[in-house]
């Protein structure tokens, strides 16, 4: 068996044991894909993967705004204690983060493998959710330029 296909399937067996489903999916999708010997799509998933997961994840989480079950009374209470004004300030630090980890996994490929790994280590060890690879990798990018090699 392939080298490459053996490490999926230990990507997607710690996916599994983590209870990291999202992982699970997409590294089955990939698995798959190599599998049905498709290795003319993987051109076409690195260069727009990351941009069309981001529009889905946008419109999952403007929905709520969209269907009208977040109100402007809503947006405006947002405003008026400091609680929410502090969610507002930490999703501009995250957004950055995650700008910046998105360069950095396009950039360097192989920092995605250790991201996941501790995504699903930290799903698996710490009852954790898997949404932190993206801002993990802005966080290890923010680290890389503060203390470089």
């Amino acid at each position: 068996m392939d080298i490459t296909n053996l490490i999926l399937l230990l990507l997607l067996t710690l996916s599994i044991l983590g209870n990291n489903n999202a992982v699970a999916i997409a590294v089955g999708i990939l698995l798959m894909i190599r599998l049905l010997h498709l290795d003319k799509m993987f051109p076409y998933i690195e260069q727009n993967g990351l941009h069309i997961g981001i529009i889905i994840l946008t419109i999952g989480v403007m929905a709520p705004l969209a269907s009208g079950k977040i109100t402007p009374a809503m947006i405006w209470q947002t405003f008026t204690n400091w609680q929410s004004l502090a969610a507002v300030f930490i999703g501009m630090l995250v957004a950055y983060l995650g700008g910046r980890g998105a360069l950095l996994m396009t950039a360097n490929p192989v920092i995605v493998t250790g991201l996941l790994i501790g995504t699903i280590l930290g799903v698996a060890l710490f009852k954790g959710v898997p949404v932190g690879p993206l801002i993990a990798a802005g966080i290890a990018s923010v680290l890389f330029q503060m203390f470089p090699k």
